[in-house]
């Protein structure tokens, strides 16, 4: 009897130390059929890179287990099939089961044990769903079977489905990882979510004063203030966001580097030290380019005698036509060669052509103003 008790006590305090190990630990578990021999890896989905964190080779009955440290504050992970991807967010000790197929793996898979990750699942899809909507679009617009005016406008409506589906979770659960994830989905690398935009600004100011409150020291607070941070700056007569509590900091302009019509590399740095400059990006090739390029001769004459510098930045994919029309240009023209898929236009968050920036003496965006009519006004106020 006494080594009965022996035994049972052993076993109760090994199951005790597993379970205080457990505690420290999420698990990812499931099951995907019809990857036999192919690997899935498990990878962490932070700020600026993706970690593979673990990977496993599939058999023909295709089960899965991942067990990790919990974060220390709310993070993202995702497994990885080849080129597709499952998404879902971790806070805890979750214990998530998927199921999945090979041939549909980011689009149709079950999950469970996560309520966030099911939300990030109606995220995704509502994304993919506008991503594919808008490459159909910018096909029949770069074969010229659309016209500008009309390809903006579907680019719009598919952005917007895409925002009705998000700003449940933004509003709706400001603090969550849903909401955080809703707010950095992108299309062609460029974010649904526009920075500079007032109605999108209230968008990461939710979400930033929640994680404030709630995550105060996680990195992903800290990028929020800084970005919440960027659109005051901007959007001055925005009043309605409470970012009171957010961390004060200088918020400057993103470098530029790209060459001119002889290949030379200009900085926008160095071009706009100790003046005002206007930051545009454009496509000379579009039929609204002459009116603007128009405006902005008028106001490089009317304020060059100030310091005034203009930045122009094409995503012209006709690299000899743009050469040709930039040659007669009395101020800094120059071109990103990736043309639609530019990283510089994601920097700044471009969504659609032109796009115009007023920055101070100091470097700092003073405005964003893509109308031409009104830049005059956003321009003497640098001046």
């Amino acid at each position: 009897m006494k080594l009965i008790v022996k035994y049972i006590s052993v076993w109760l305090t090994l199951w005790l130390l597993a379970s205080c190990a457990n505690d420290t630990k999420f698990t990812v578990e499931g099951v995907v059929s019809g990857a036999d021999g192919q690997t899935l890896y498990l990878e962490n989905v932070g700020i600026a890179e993706v970690q593979t964190l673990d990977s496993v080779k599939l058999n023909s009955a295709g089960k899965f287990e991942f067990k990790q440290e919990r974060p220390a504050y709310p993070d993202f992970y995702r497994l990885k099939l080849k080129n597709q991807l499952i998404n879902f967010a971790v806070d805890s000790t979750e214990h998530i089961q998927i199921w999945a197929d090979a041939g549909t793996f980011a689009t149709s898979y079950k999950i469970e044990g996560s309520e966030n990750a099911k939300a990030m699942k109606e995220i995704t899809l509502a994304q993919l769903d506008a991503n594919q909507l808008i490459q159909k679009y910018r096909k029949e617009y770069e074969h010229k079977h659309m016209a500008d005016t009309a390809y903006m406008n579907r680019v719009n409506e598919a952005a917007a489905a895409y925002k009705e589906v998000a700003l449940k979770y933004i509003y709706g659960a400001p603090m969550s990882t849903v909401a955080y994830y809703a707010l950095f989905q992108q299309v062609n690398g460029l974010l649904f979510f526009d920075l500079y935009d007032k109605n999108d600004s209230r968008a990461y100011g939710a979400v930033a004063t929640s994680y404030d409150h709630f995550y105060p020291e996680s990195p992903r607070s800290k990028q929020l203030h800084h970005l919440a941070l960027q659109s005051i700056k901007v959007i001055r007569g925005q009043r309605k966001l409470d970012l009171s509590r957010l961390k004060t900091q200088e918020v400057s302009f993103l470098e530029v580097s790209l060459p001119d019509i002889y290949g030379k590399v200009l900085k926008l740095s160095e071009i706009a030290k100790d003046s005002p400059v206007i930051v545009n990006f454009t496509a000379y090739q579009a039929e609204w380019s002459p009116a603007l390029n128009m405006e902005l001769n008028r106001l490089y004459t009317k304020y060059a005698d100030k310091g005034l510098k203009i930045y122009q930045i094409s995503l012209d994919a006709d690299e000899h036509f743009w050469k040709n029309a930039a040659s007669n240009l009395p101020w800094t023209c120059v071109r990103d060669p990736k043309t639609a898929y530019s990283e510089v236009a994601a920097l700044y968050n471009v969504k659609q052509l032109p796009a115009v920036f007023v920055l101070d003496r100091k470097g700092n965006v003073a405005k964003r103003e893509d109308n031409p009519q009104r830049l005059e006004e956003a321009l003497k106020a640098v001046l």
